[in-house]
């Protein structure tokens, strides 16, 4: 099984980046993936960006 190099805690947090007005070639350079990366994601964990985090 190939390994997750992204926690879904750290995936959230590009998805907020975005959501807060970063461009998404500009966060796909900074955090090394794909624009298709970043839309997958998107549409992966859709609503789950504007969760508050437990704790």
């Amino acid at each position: 099984m190939k390994r997750k190099r992204f926690t879904e805690e750290q995936i959230i947090a590009v998805l907020r980046e975005h959501e807060a007005g970063a461009k998404a070639g500009d966060l796909a350079r900074k955090h090394g993936i794909s624009e298709a990366t970043l839309y997958n994601w998107k549409a992966k964990y859709a609503g789950w960006t504007s969760r508050t985090p437990s704790g």
